[in-house]
């Protein structure tokens, strides 16, 4: 049992180093090599996976770590800020916690009419590198969305997505990490810089 154990926590320590170096992007990729890496065939969770790649990130950045990711929540604040009318929410990793070099910072929007975003954003001083409409099927169901790539001041990537105002508010689920994906809105990201700046959220 605890062979077993211990060699699922490797395959996903070799999983996230792959994604934390960058010889894989995507997890069902990493977990499939490093599994093959062990000459195993069961694959650790995307929790798991993440969990690990956390680590990885703490033990080779340190402390400027933290100090970036108290910057990145500041920046986000500022654009949420900029975007207050389309309930934006702090997401993705800047929101977990979990940043590591390259992380971009995640904002989620809703409007029926995105272009609007780009100009505010614009207006605003942040440099707008490109923008595309994306098309997911999940479970059935087809959502679109429209993405705004930018740049902070401070040369942070930046990527807002614009989903319908109908969507503000429903629950959707972490693939990674298998949680709700709740996010902070401006009150609660400016509730946790003022008391626990580098907070993490993840499951326990």
């Amino acid at each position: 049992m605890t062979d077993t154990f211990d060699l699922k926590h490797r395959v996903a320590r070799e999983a996230a180093t792959l994604l934390y170096f960058g010889a894989e992007k995507e997890y069902k990729q990493a977990k499939t090599k490093a599994a093959v890496t062990f000459g195993v065939h069961f694959l650790p969770s995307n929790l798991e996976i993440a969990l690990e790649l956390d680590k990885i990130a703490e033990e080779n950045e340190g402390p400027k770590r933290k100090e970036r990711l108290i910057q990145m929540r500041k920046e986000a604040l500022n654009v949420m800020r900029l975007l207050g009318a389309f309930c934006p929410v702090l997401i993705g990793s800047v929101w977990r916690g979990t940043i590591k070099q390259g992380s971009d910072i995640d904002i989620a929007v809703y409007t029926d009419e995105p272009e609007e975003i780009t100009g505010m954003l614009k207006a605003g001083g942040v440099r707008v590198l490109k923008k595309a409409w994306t098309t997911v099927n999940k479970r059935g169901a087809t959502l679109e969305s429209f993405h705004i790539y930018a740049e902070t001041a401070s040369k942070h990537g930046l990527e807002i997505v614009a989903r319908s105002r109908e969507d503000a508010g429903k629950k959707r689920k972490c693939e990674t990490f298998g949680d709700e994906l709740k996010g902070l809105n401006i009150k609660e990201l400016q509730k946790i810089l003022e008391s626990n700046p580098t907070q993490q959220f993840i499951p326990s």
